[in-house]
């Protein structure tokens, strides 16, 4: 993966700061895997570089930071967040108001899992951000349960599997498809879960 190799030798130069400045800037949209960048601080810890226990406190810090960021500039600024340049890019109207009536209806469910889902968690964030349905308090607890699954697992992925990169990236992309099939899972009972309850409250 050449995303791999460019962040190592990076976080090799430049240590915990660039692991945490890198999964900052990944909350705001960086085209730049989180999970990659993650895997990367627990391959120079594996290569003694850094500890991995560390690394893991540092990569909680820095996606948390990261999202927290991104849901108060939603708060802050509301719908006229749409306006700066930016994140105009990246969040279009029509993104906007698709995420919107997802907040509105699973607004607890869809902000824990949008953590588990590359490319609409800064649009998620931003957006429960512009949302009453969702306190700043709300919002770190559930990406705090959220991160504290995903985190530790990339992490130690790289620590493991810092000296055999064809392994490691094997593990990367059975992590991934792990998490996919995780999602889904959530997703269906989460369906179930609802369309009884729905029903419940219909029949007499």
């Amino acid at each position: 993966m050449e995303f791999l190799n460019i962040l190592v030798n990076l976080f090799s130069e430049y240590g915990y700061i660039a692991v945490f400045l890198v999964l900052i800037l990944c909350g705001f949209g960086l085209p730049v895997p989180e999970d990659i960048s993650l895997v990367s601080g627990g391959v120079i810890a594996g290569f003694g570089k850094a500890d991995p226990h560390t690394m893991f406190l540092v990569g909680m810090a820095g996606v948390l930071i990261g999202d927290s960021a991104v849901f108060l500039i939603g708060r802050v600024y509301g719908v006229r967040v749409l306006q700066i340049p930016m994140i105009s890019r990246i969040v279009t109207p029509e993104r906007f108001a698709k995420v919107q009536d997802k907040i509105a209806r699973y607004g607890n469910w869809v902000t824990f899992m949008a953590r588990f889902m590359p490319g609409l968690r800064m649009p998620i964030y931003l957006t429960a951000g512009t949302s009453d349905r969702i306190s700043f308090y709300r919002f770190v607890a559930l990406d705090f349960m959220a991160a504290v699954i995903s985190v530790p697992v990339w992490v130690y992925l790289g620590y493991f599997g810092a000296y055999n990169f064809d392994t490691l990236i094997g593990w990367v992309h059975q992590g991934q498809l792990t998490v996919l099939g995780l999602l889904g899972t959530f997703a269906l009972l989460f369906g179930v879960v609802y369309w009884i309850r729905k029903k419940r409250s219909i029949d007499p």
